[in-house]
């Protein structure tokens, strides 16, 4: 199970790197092979806790101060409009959303959990966020 804020901190270690314009197999090199690629990228997904020392190692890696990268706390107290998104970036979004209630065998629920909000998040930085930024 991955949690929200595993999550969050992946995605600000995902940015870290590719900000330096690194491949996962680019960190292992870079960093030879203390950071392997397929750990770093469970990291990235949240898929796998990180020590507080090997975050403050990556981070120094990346070139960054590790309070750089520590997400701040989520605004509990947003809301998303599923149907102003389904006519923004309809496709993507019905794809996911019909993919979590499939998963949870739950059709036609209208929950959305914390951690939904964040992947949902990341889908639509990553859509309107431009090559190169």
């Amino acid at each position: 199970m991955i949690d929200e804020f595993n999550l969050s901190l992946g995605q600000r270690l995902r940015a870290a790197r590719r900000q330096r314009a690194w491949s996962l197999g680019d960190v292992e090199t870079q960093t030879d092979g203390e950071f392997k690629a397929s750990v770093v990228g469970a990291y990235e997904r949240g898929e796998r806790a990180i020590s507080v020392q090997r975050f403050v190692r990556l981070s120094g890696v990346y070139g960054k101060n590790a309070a750089e990268l520590l997400p701040s706390e989520p605004d509990r107290n947003v809301v998303i409009d599923l149907d102003a998104l389904a006519s923004e970036d309809g496709d993507m979004v019905e794809r996911y959303l019909a993919a979590i209630q499939m998963i949870r065998r739950h059709p036609g629920g209208d929950e959305v959990r914390e951690s939904d909000r964040a992947v949902i998040s990341s889908l639509l930085r990553s859509v309107r966020t431009p090559v190169g930024d």
